[in-house]
């Protein structure tokens, strides 16, 4: 069974490990270190609100660093399932720090479900859970009459270049998410590679309507208008808007 992670009071739990100095800290399976008495985790490593086990007893997650406890807080308040995952280091300029491997975005009614996803920078995720819900579920029940059961994406970190570039990618700092489609509870399944231009009318507008919203929250979004490399997926890069293409 899947949870929500429930951060509440992991603030002050974090700040009263750091001013003791050495704490109290328990070693984790993989390396990392959780505070005691902070919620047991089962054996995926999501956080689990009531076990009754000790937390020695089986695997730990990490204990999030201070400053990913209150974005950690704020995805879990918008119903998204996830876990918290340690902060790595892979190359130079690649590295996934403060990210979360989500399985599942709250919606007003119900969860959305996401495939072939990978780790996600903490604000990164906050902004797609509230994309989801608030520009891609009600412009799907606004304009496709039907609300939304899935986004389909075609990854988020992966240590590479931009293309064409000696610069690292948003995706290397699992920053960024390539979003290729949507699937409705009806069963329709909208494409930005089908349907962008060769949709219905309303499968069209949907699909500039989500675009649109994705403007107002992430730093980066670019499109199919934007080259061909972006025909067949949208790419929602960091927080604060910026560039829209």
């Amino acid at each position: 069974m899947k949870y929500h992670v429930s951060l509440r009071g992991l603030v002050p739990a974090i700040a009263a490990l750091a001013l003791a100095g050495c704490g109290s800290v328990i070693p984790s399976s993989d390396g990392g270190r959780t505070a005691s008495g902070n919620p047991a985790t089962n054996q995926s490593g999501t956080y689990t609100r009531n076990n009754p086990g000790r937390v020695a007893s089986a695997p730990q997650s990490v204990a999030p660093r201070p400053e990913d406890a209150a974005c950690l807080s704020n995805l879990s308040a918008t119903g998204a399932s996830f876990n918290p995952l340690p902060d790595t280091y892979a190359a130079p300029g690649c590295n996934k720090l403060g990210t979360v491997q989500l399985s599942a975005l709250g919606g007003d009614n119900s969860q959305f479900g996401i495939s072939n996803i990978g780790p996600v920078q903490c604000q990164v995720a906050s902004e797609f859970g509230n994309w989801a819900r608030f520009g891609v579920d009600r412009a799907a029940r606004q304009i496709l009459g039907s609300p939304l059961a899935r986004i389909e994406t075609m990854g988020s970190y992966a240590c590479r270049n931009v293309a064409g570039s000696n610069r690292r990618s948003a995706h290397s700092r699992a920053e960024a998410i390539d979003v290729s489609g949507f699937v409705l509870e009806d069963g329709r399944r909208i494409t930005l590679t089908e349907d962008w231009d060769g949709g219905t009318a309303a499968e069209r507008e949907f699909l500039r309507v989500v675009h649109s919203s994705a403007c107002k929250r992430f730093g980066t979004v670019l499109g199919p208008e934007y080259n061909r490399a972006h025909a067949d997926h949208f790419h929602l890069e960091g927080t604060g808007s910026s560039f829209c293409r």
